[in-house]
């Protein structure tokens, strides 16, 4: 059989058809004065040139324009098909925010059903699948000549999209693989889902009609950002990405769906009609091919898949990403082996719901079973009380667990758990472990359903479940749980990130009385021989924390205002409410409307912000802070040239003198970009040491390798 020949093409050659695809120097329509053939125009070069750039910015990680010059192109399309509505259609990149609640999903049939997978679950059940295989190719074919594709298995969604002419028609889930739901109006929510193809003027003809198939997630950061934001506001946590990724699909008000941190890979073609050849006449013949053809087009797809030749690079591949799993940057749970060739998977066919040419290997388990010795309670910065258990030590995926979340009361009722149960523990990503469920065959008799505490397990004040939320609250102010998970908010990474100040300093030095609130933390300097009387603290180890306080007194407005622990100011919201409000002194007095007019700003957190400041506990703190030295104003942005603009870069390990969050802040301070994961759009990694899988990823693709020292002299330091 002739091979399957690996079409090339390079989107950083693609040029759109109104110039160079940076939008800069375009001709700008004014406002009013366009007549309807002009609009016409216009929008549909508007039209190319963003998808392009969101093309550059959703899929490849690698924009060519500002944030604030895509937002200027977006605002000008707006603007005219407001003043245009005839013109405004279903593809538009003005249309992804979501339309109207439906009361319920139309079926849709599946023209070409969507199988499931046969699984292997090691190197033996994947031998033997290709043994069954091998029976069934002609005389003239060995195994031995086959190829193979490989890809990481994303546990989330599959969805199938239907294209006509180069628009998306429809949207619809796997269901049971012959039905799914019509959930269009929820997928073109989905910021790398091409409304039209190609993303760029510049990919090739799209054909009359396809069917695109893949899988929408949601990435392992952004899962746990939506996780924290759902704790910080005392809602129902999310089990899991998969899960998250499926609610939020299925929503039938897609406006919510909007908001969802939603993504999508390509990995198959389902059916095409009408295909435009490419200039030599090669038709489409294999996955390999058909995954380019979808590169081609400007869909997402995966950059770690593999073309292998034999069963020794297939299984090489599946042992590394056992091994790395945990360096994916969204949830895998095993690795689909394909047959390449098209003619082969026709000839080798499907046996019951799933195709004989493909099959999955699956990752070992991250769940246990173990026992549930007790259910105890934290409190949290903000006085929400979070149940958790403490279990029997239970190894789970390589990690002994002995505590796993319970979300919150109401998830804690609704799954019925109960101290003494034997209960499945799963551990996925870096998402702390959780109780799956119990096992009810295995309930002692005499188990009694959990009670709400009825007061704080930390002060014995009285708890407090309003009626409209979720959340049980310690109401005392006063509480020391609270104070020191404050403490400790205020001083991790992503605020302050006070070095060697950790969650058992902070309980030593509260109990002690030597912090009351986070503004004591910067008068310590003036307790040094209390300090030396605790114990554990010697000169050196008061050195050294002093040091990092004082060096904390650099950190940039956006992250005293996310270490102030105001429900809902994360970094990226902190960053925003700074960039609109540039001065602690303006951030304190601005009211709910003025706050709301901030875009990401919504009323809970407006509402939250104005009654944090409102209180005169809380502005005796940011006194403190302010005369304790700290940057009360946003910097001024550099004017001159940045040495590391245009630059991407990815961290991995530990550094000498930076951490991690430092270092995104000195690359980013420089004009950098920093990203997670290894990509041809990275052009530096920065190495530490103990490195994950990043490191081997970096090599195979050429990437430039630097330490702390070759990224300040790039820096110009």
């Amino acid at each position: 059989m002739a091979p399957c020949v690996l079409a090339s093409f390079d989107w950083s050659e693609a040029k759109l058809h109104s110039g160079s695809g940076t939008g800069v120097g375009k001709k700008h329509w004014p406002m009013g004065q366009t007549d309807f053939g002009e609009a016409k125009r216009r929008i549909a070069q508007l039209r190319d040139e963003i998808n392009y750039h969101a093309y550059r910015y959703h899929t490849l990680d690698d924009p060519v324009i500002s944030d604030a010059e895509y937002d200027r192109l977006m605002g000008e399309l707006r603007a005219l098909e407001e003043a245009h509505p005839p013109l405004v259609t279903p593809d538009s990149p003005t249309q992804r925010v979501g339309a109207q609640p439906m009361d319920q999903f139309e079926k849709v049939v599946h023209p070409v059903p969507m199988t499931s997978l046969g699984n292997a679950f090691d190197d033996e059940d994947l031998q033997a699948w290709l043994v069954r295989i091998g029976r069934l190719l002609p005389d003239d074919i060995s195994v031995t000549d086959l190829a193979f594709v490989v890809e990481p298995k994303f546990d989330g969604l599959a969805v199938a999209l239907t294209y006509e002419n180069g628009i998306l028609l429809r949207g619809a889930t796997r269901g049971n693989g012959v039905e799914g739901e019509n959930v269009t109006a929820n997928l073109r929510t989905v910021k790398n889902i091409p409304l039209r193809i190609p993303a760029s003027s510049a990919g090739p003809s799209p054909p009359s009609r396809i069917e695109v198939r893949g899988e929408i997630y949601i990435p392992i950061a952004d899962f746990n950002e939506l996780n924290r934001r759902q704790s910080e506001r005392g809602e129902r946590l999310y089990a899991n990405p998969r899960n998250a990724a499926a609610g939020a699909v299925r929503q039938l008000d897609s406006r919510i769906t909007a908001q969802r941190p939603l993504a999508f890979f390509a990995y198959a073609i389902g059916y095409v009609e009408g295909v435009q050849q490419e200039p030599e006449g090669h038709a489409i013949g294999c996955q390999w091919e058909a995954l380019d053809y979808l590169r081609r087009l400007g869909f997402p797809v995966n950059p770690d898949i593999k073309r292998s030749r034999d069963l020794e690079e297939v299984l090489d591949f599946i042992h590394q990403w056992t091994e790395r799993r945990q360096d994916l940057p969204y949830e895998a749970d095993g690795v689909v082996v394909k047959v390449d060739a098209f003619a082969l998977q026709e000839l080798l066919g499907v046996v019951g719901n799933a195709p004989r040419w493909a099959i999955a290997y699956k990752f070992p388990a991250r769940e246990a079973t173990t026992k549930l010795l007790r259910i105890d309670v934290n409190v949290g910065r903000t006085g929400v009380l979070t149940p958790y258990a403490v279990l029997e030590p239970v190894n789970v995926g390589g990690v002994t667990v002995r505590q796993a979340s319970l979300h919150n009361f109401e998830d804690l009722a609704r799954k019925d758990v109960r101290e003494g149960d034997t209960v499945i523990i799963k551990r996925a990503g870096d998402v702390i472990p959780q109780v799956v469920k119990p096992i009810l065959d295995l309930r002692l008799p005499d188990s009694q359903p959990y009670q709400l505490p009825e007061r704080c397990p930390s002060c014995g004040e009285p708890a407090v479940k309003p009626e409209d939320e979720v959340a049980v609250y310690c109401v005392n102010a006063a509480c020391p749980a609270q104070l020191v998970r404050r403490v400790e908010y205020f001083v991790s990474r992503g605020a302050m990130d006070i070095e060697g100040f950790g969650i058992r300093i902070a309980q030593q030095l509260i109990q002690e009385g030597l912090i009351r609130d986070v503004g004591d933390i910067y008068a310590l300097d003036e307790k040094r021989d209390q300090l030396l009387a605790l114990e554990g603290f010697a000169e050196k180890k008061i050195d050294n924390l002093l040091a990092a306080i004082q060096a904390s007194k650099s950190q940039p407005l956006e992250r005293v205002a996310t270490a102030l622990g105001i429900q809902g100011i994360g970094n990226v919201v902190a960053r925003a409410l700074v960039g609109a409000f540039p001065s602690m002194e303006a951030l304190a007095s601005v009211g709910v409307e003025e706050l709301e007019a901030v875009e990401g700003i919504g009323p809970h957190i407006a509402h939250s912000v104005v009654d944090w400041f409102s209180r005169p506990r809380h502005q005796q703190v940011v006194e403190k802070l302010r005369r304790a030295g700290l940057q009360m104003e946003a910097e001024t942005a550099a004017l001159s040239p940045q040495p590391l603009a245009g630059l991407t870069f990815v961290i991995t390990g530990t550094l000498p003198a930076m951490s991690r969050d430092q270092a995104k802040a000195f690359i980013e301070a420089h004009g950098g970009k920093v990203t997670n994961s290894v990509s041809r759009q990275t052009d530096y990694l920065l190495l530490g040491e103990n490195p994950g899988g990043k490191l081997a990823k970096a090599q195979s693709l050429g990437t430039k390798i630097i330490g702390e020292d070759e990224l300040r002299v790039l820096a110009g330091q």
